[in-house]
């Protein structure tokens, strides 16, 4: 009992004294609070009795902490099983069967599949190619062996492309025109337009007349009866294709 009563004649002591702070004429309750802490602080130097100094201690932590509202001191609360419910998550709003169905999922199982689609595109992806690559094939076969030799031995890319544009787009012009006319008069320039013309199934044929009085020479592009739309691949590109090792 007496230790009871020495603790409650300490804190009637104290709350006195801090209750006599109220009517110095402080101006704001901020500066209230400054007021308090620093006396707090100051007592906690000189005070020996270490039940005095935890009160001390006590009491300055409650002044350094603001007083909570009511909003404040619910969300203390909020979480379950004291607050408000928490909403629903996506799988507890999820059907049962759908639920399972995905706990039920194998992966191994899953894993298969995905690599048996990736094979089967792959292969289909193959044969695709390997079906254009044919194509090209069989036209770079139409193609007589002197001007696949002297293609190969002369690699003119840029020139092949020129041949190769004009021609293919005299092959998918869908209007009444048949023939293209090219005027090239450099020998070797003449025989790799022939061989692209072979390559696309169309007729070359070259004439010469004169010009000025000097010969000239007129290159006739037909289309034939078994003329096809244009190989996917070029010319351009199979001769690549096959310098690389694709063929």
């Amino acid at each position: 009992m007496a230790s009871a009563d020495l603790l409650r004649r300490e804190e009637e002591f104290y709350s006195s004294l801090f209750d006599s702070a109220k009517g110095d004429g402080v101006g704001s309750r901020s500066q209230m609070i400054e007021r308090k802490i620093e006396a707090l602080e100051d007592m906690a130097t000189k005070v020996s009795n270490r039940r005095s100094r935890r009160w001390l201690n006590d009491r300055l932590l409650i002044e350094l902490v603001p007083r909570l509202h009511v909003e404040e001191i619910k969300g203390l609360f909020a979480p379950p099983p004291w607050g408000e419910e928490l909403p629903l998550s996506a799988f507890c709003r999820t059907s049962v069967g759908e639920w399972d169905a995905f706990r039920s999922i194998d992966m191994d199982a899953e894993v298969a599949r995905l690599m048996q689609r990736m094979k089967n595109s792959s292969e289909k992806q193959r044969a695709h190619v390997d079906e254009d690559e044919l194509v090209a094939l069989n036209a770079w076969r139409r193609i007589d062996r002197q001007t696949r030799e002297a293609i190969k031995k002369n690699f003119l890319p840029d020139l092949l492309d020129i041949y190769e544009e004009r021609v293919r787009t005299f092959i998918e012009d869908t209007s009444d025109k048949d023939v293209l006319v090219l005027n090239v008069q450099d020998p070797f320039q003449r025989l790799l337009l022939h061989g692209v013309c072979e390559f696309y199934n169309v007729t070359s044929t070259t004439m010469t007349s004169v010009r000025d009085g000097k010969p000239w020479k007129t290159t006739t592009i037909k289309k034939r009866q078994g003329t096809g739309a244009p190989s996917r691949i070029t010319l351009v590109s199979f001769l690549r294709m096959k310098k690389n090792g694709s063929q």
